[in-house]
């Protein structure tokens, strides 16, 4: 690549945007000479940035930050989207942003890589609040080298990247090009707080800024931070219409995607490894519905759906096994589904098969039963778990009653569903995970709140403790649940659950 950014004239530029690219310089072929840099960046047509309205996200992302700057009053926050991330050597994994960075401005699947939000403290007293300024890295424009020999930003390598302007009208945020971020650095005192880990370069300018700005001190307090990413994750528990309107598409996105796979059978069982050609269609749907996944699809046929997080996907799907199907479509929101079904790839359950799917059925039905407002989250699981239990007790699995098995020092019903049966669902898979716990799982449910309730039921196949009939079966059922004030809305059930309604699933593929 050149050896500096050169305007059209060739000499330097005023803004030093070309940082060298990472490894390539030992294989570049990109002229470098001054006659070639003043030739390519001359004798191009005016760029018109076609209008823009505000995004239907912006209100709720200014609401979000309103939320926050009332917990953090006189304090300056700073929220990276994170750059991105290297998968190997100079490949990288697709770019997907900080949750709370997104969650705060409304900017989701675009977001330019290593933005950066600062919420600045202004007033005092009751007048308290913050200036919100969005930081990224605005067009460098053609008389830079960036333009063309910079593989990792550059305009010929990945395509433009929006004006400060047009990012400003569509998020209703002050917009800054990245390069004045250096401002905000150096002002950073006991005042700042940080998301950590979204950003480590970021991250370790930002301590050692505070390390000079504090005398005697020779580590990081980074309990501040902790109490920021504790709050930015409990702004979450409970989601707006907005974001309840991207769950409900996103579920129905993935319920497509389901279709898909269906649709898809009998080449999935003809090809060795099945399981990756029913990960394959599933993705293909969620890149074109959506930005992408929302977690790795987890497609587990016959003694792979004992496995919990079985995202190998690499076995064959075979007729007369059930095939465990754990998938979620992200939308450019970058809000997801979460769903799992458990289909019988021959079409038709065994009668054993279908003795554990419907109790694992019952599970979530109770479940789902006893939600609203006022209950606490745990109770949730706890419903679920007195299926099991008597399931498992009936069965004679168990060195015992159900009751007894239920007991706190004992639950031996859980060998068979180690995993909890709910979690918060939004803009991470498994969302608000740093709420406290008597927010969270201790934590009352309140209408806006969504979840998963997933009860299943494994049993591994050289589990002795279970008849050789049962070993090798995995099932678990998934939803995707919003809390009303009257209730409880379960946002999937036009995905087929029942033993029947499955079959017929499959059925009229």
């Amino acid at each position: 690549m050149a050896d500096s950014p050169r305007t059209a004239s060739g000499t330097a530029s005023s803004r030093e945007q070309s940082a060298p690219p990472r490894a390539t310089q030992n294989r570049s072929t990109t002229p470098s000479s001054d006659a070639f840099a003043a030739y390519i960046s001359s004798e191009w047509a005016d760029r018109v940035e076609a209008p823009v309205a505000p995004r239907d996200a912006a209100a709720h992302a200014a609401e979000q930050r309103r939320r926050i700057s009332a917990l953090h009053p006189g304090e300056r926050l700073i929220v990276p989207a994170g750059p991105a991330k290297v998968r190997s050597n100079d490949t990288d994994y697709p770019y997907r942003a900080h949750s709370a960075f997104s969650h705060l401005t409304g900017w989701g699947s675009d977001t330019v890589p290593g933005s950066v939000l600062v919420l600045e403290p202004t007033g005092a007293g009751d007048d308290a609040g913050h200036d919100a300024v969005l930081y990224f890295r605005a067009p460098a424009g053609r008389g830079t080298d960036e333009f063309y020999a910079n593989p990792d930003i550059g305009e010929f390598w990945i395509g433009a990247r929006p004006s400060l302007d047009a990012v400003a009208a569509e998020l209703g945020l002050a917009t800054r090009d990245l390069t004045e971020l250096p401002g905000v650095i150096d002002a950073v005192d006991a005042t700042t707080r940080l998301v950590r880990g979204a950003d480590r370069d970021l991250t370790d300018q930002i301590d050692g800024r505070r390390l000079l700005a504090a005398e005697g001190v020779t580590e990081v307090d980074d309990d501040a931070d902790a109490v920021l990413a504790r709050d930015l994750s409990e702004l979450r528990l409970v989601k707006d219409a907005w974001e309840i309107e991207q769950l409900a598409a996103a579920v129905a996105a993935t319920k497509q995607g389901f279709d898909d796979v269906i649709a898809d059978l009998p080449q999935i069982i003809a090809h060795p490894r099945g399981e990756r050609l029913v990960e394959g269609t599933f993705n293909r749907r969620a890149r074109a519905d959506g930005n992408a996944v929302g977690y790795d699809t987890i497609a587990a046929s016959g003694p792979h759906a004992c496995i919990l997080h079985w995202t190998r996907n690499d076995g064959p799907v075979v007729p007369g096994d059930l095939i465990l199907l754990d998938a979620g479509i992200e939308l450019d929101s970058l809000y997801t589904a979460d769903i799992t079904r458990t289909l019988p790839i021959s079409g038709s359950f065994t009668e054993v098969q279908r003795r554990v799917y419907d109790a694992v059925l019952e599970a979530a039905d109770a479940a789902f039963a006893i939600v609203k407002p006022g209950i606490r989250f745990r109770e949730v699981h706890a419903a679920a778990m007195q299926v099991i239990a008597q399931k498992t007790a009936e069965w004679g699995l168990l060195p015992g009653t159900a009751e007894e098995s239920l007991a706190p020092e004992r639950q031996f019903h859980r060998r068979y569903m180690v995993h909890g049966t709910s979690h918060h669902l939004g803009l991470d898979v498994h969302d608000c995970a740093q709420a406290r716990r008597d927010m969270y799982l201790d934590g009352i449910v309140e209408p806006g709140m969504v979840f998963t309730i997933e009860p299943g039921l494994y049993f591994q196949p050289d589990d002795l403790t279970v008849p050789e009939e049962l070993r090798g079966i995995g099932v678990r059922i998934e939803d995707d649940i919003l809390v009303t004030e009257s209730g409880a809305v379960n946002l999937s059930a036009g995905i087929p659950r029942t033993a029947d309604e499955v079959e017929g699933w499959l059925a009229g593929r």
